[in-house]
């Protein structure tokens, strides 16, 4: 029983990895819609417990970080991306182990809702969203001074400019960052609630779990 815990935990998180490398939409500084590649390990954390939950999302997490190693290591490299130090510590572990970890509480709701298929809808949007309020944390604190120029992008046209007009300073990082991180979170929020039940219920039909 044990050993096929392991590999399914094993199989959830390369399938999470392989996911997350197909992006059909990705942002200039980090981050994209990804093909549902958190639904692996919010699996996880709802068919074992939130123990095996998070270490699998642990190892996910290093894995992510390995194939973000070229920001990473441009953060801590000599060069003009470079970082302050704490500044770059700081970065690893908020959007990567924290970010990540955090899925592996996907089941807190599978003993407090009845219906299996609400709970893990439940999970999946609580921990995507404590991800996406991770990374809004982290946007704020390290990435705030790219504001003006993200809202001053042709894109945004008189939204842009309302925002500026309107905001500065910490609120205007603030807001830069709930939008930034947005523009590929709520999606990948969305994403994952609709797939996770699906490929649940699928799992439990074909006696996997």
């Amino acid at each position: 029983m044990r050993s096929k815990k392991l590999v399914v935990c094993a199989m959830l998180i390369a399938l999470g990895t392989i996911l997350s490398i197909i992006q059909p939409f990705a942002l200039p500084f980090g981050g994209g819609v990804t093909l549902a590649s958190m639904m692996p390990i919010c699996l996880i954390g709802f068919i074992y417990d939130t123990k095996t939950g998070i270490l699998s999302a642990l190892c996910f997490a290093v894995l992510q970080m390995f194939l973000g190693a070229g920001a990473i290591s441009a953060a801590f490299l000599p060069g003009e991306d470079q970082m302050v130090l704490g500044n770059a510590i700081l970065m690893c572990v908020l959007d990567y182990l924290v970010a990540y970890m955090v899925l592996g509480l996907s089941g807190i709701f599978k003993n407090r809702i009845e219906n299996a298929g609400v709970a893990i809808v439940c999970g999946s949007v609580f921990v995507t969203t404590l991800r996406y309020i991770t990374h809004i944390a982290s946007g704020y604190i390290l990435w705030g001074s790219y504001a003006e120029w993200f809202f001053g992008q042709e894109g945004f046209y008189a939204f842009g400019a309302k925002i500026l007009g309107a905001y500065q300073g910490n609120a205007l990082a603030f807001i830069y960052s709930v939008v930034y991180n947005g523009l590929y979170m709520i999606p990948e929020i969305i994403i994952t609630a609709a797939v996770t039940p699906m490929v649940y219920a699928a799992l439990k039909k074909a006696k996997v779990v």
